[in-house]
């Protein structure tokens, strides 16, 4: 799995608002903080823990294919841009322009 980066400047398309990213106040921890951290499964109730770390199963049926298409960089960085879900994005205004194409 990718490693996320760390975030030190407000970011458009994450989720949250210029507002949002301003109000909230989060300093560095200490070294003694980090010491006194525990992991979650020794913090948290053993039902807690269980429900927050189980993993979806397997779909029954599968409702969408996994391929590999080209497409062109600015396309890709415009539908990027606009946060997580382009590609759900991009698979909507595919699926409307099918509908068109079968109409006319």
């Amino acid at each position: 799995m990718a490693k996320k980066k760390l975030m030190t400047t407000f970011e458009e398309g994450q989720g949250f608002t210029k507002e949002d990213w301003d109000a909230v106040e989060s300093p560095e921890l200490t070294h003694e903080e980090l010491r006194s951290m525990r992991p979650a499964r020794d913090a948290l109730e053993p039902e807690l823990y269980a429900a927050l770390i189980k993993k979806r199963g397997p779909q029954k049926a599968p409702k969408k294919i996994s391929i590999s298409i080209r497409l062109s960089p600015d396309v890709i960085e415009s539908y990027k841009s606009t946060g997580r879900g382009w590609q759900t994005r991009i698979d909507e205004v595919l699926r409307k322009s099918l509908k068109r194409h079968r109409a006319a």
